[in-house]
């Protein structure tokens, strides 16, 4: 236990003097931070149209970053946008990153025949494309948030299983977990005590890399219809309905786009950030 937990403290170490990391992880603290506190600190309400107002360019007097098509406040829209575009990034990852380590942890674990099949069906979903998968699933169950968070968990959960049982096969041949297999200890036992800590690791760094994948597919299900509908903001879906707006206000209209980057990017070399950090000798 004392030898696990120095080794944390040690990546906890190494992660903290990664100056990119860091910010990297205080920039995603703002923007979560914003979204969270959008009912508090947005200026205008999210909803309420003006067509007399529609299309004000960025630094508009009451409008700091303008108005969209509906003349809506940008700045307002983009921070409760970024509630539900975190939200269906985030939830389809975690989703899968629990359903993804215990199939995978069972399929490494077991082995044989139980491992050829797990694996084998789930190589199906790897004949296709994320971006085509997520589209035929989400087409076929039709629009709305719910039916994209479903589809993204479809998408994500073969690409954990295949990490989660690649780990475990490597670690169920370590001395010490054929010791506790030698002892008489359970199955249950040996994966939850000997075998479940050295796969959540490598996973999780994994899945959070996962994240910025999952928010650039869930914002392209909205601009295809796909995801959120109107009149809710979400990244994506503005994107799609101020694309009339492009040659008119093209700074206007890239805003969702950028917030997309910045965020995706962030999870992105966190993710990195933490990878480093893991990759040394326990």
């Amino acid at each position: 236990m004392s030898h696990s937990r120095s080794y944390w403290t040690l990546v906890r170490q190494q992660l903290q003097r990664d100056p990119v990391a860091m910010a990297a992880a205080l920039l995603l603290l703002l923007i979560v931070g914003a979204a969270l506190l959008a009912p508090w600190i947005a200026p205008a309400d999210a909803y309420k149209a003006s067509m007399l107002n529609r299309l004000l360019p960025v630094g508009s007097p009451g409008h700091l970053l303008g108005t969209d098509e509906l003349g809506r406040d940008m700045l307002t829209r983009l921070l409760y946008g970024g509630r539900l575009s975190l939200l269906i990034g985030v939830l389809p990852v975690v989703v899968a990153f629990i359903i993804g380590t215990a199939i995978g942890l069972t399929a490494g674990y077991v082995g044989g025949t139980t491992n050829m099949l797990i694996m084998r069906t789930l190589d199906v979903f790897y004949a296709f494309p994320s971006v085509l998968l997520a589209v035929a699933v989400a087409g076929a169950l039709g629009p709305g948030m719910s039916n994209s968070l479903i589809a993204l968990t479809l998408v994500f959960v073969p690409q954990v299983v295949r990490v989660a049982e690649s780990v475990t096969t490597q670690v169920r041949h370590l001395d010490y977990v054929d010791a506790a297999r030698l002892s008489g200890d359970s199955a249950f036992g040996i994966i939850r005590h000997h075998v479940l800590g050295n796969v959540l690791g490598p996973v999780f760094v994994y899945a959070t890399g996962l994240v910025s994948v999952s928010m650039i597919l869930a914002s392209g299900l909205s601009f295809l219809g796909l995801g959120v509908k109107p009149p809710e903001p979400e990244w994506g879906l503005m994107l799609n309905t101020l694309r009339s707006a492009i040659y008119r206000q093209p700074l206007l209209a890239a805003l969702p786009g950028v917030m997309i980057f910045i965020t995706s990017m962030a999870f992105n070399l966190l993710a990195d950030g933490i990878r480093s950090a893991m990759d040394i000798r326990r």
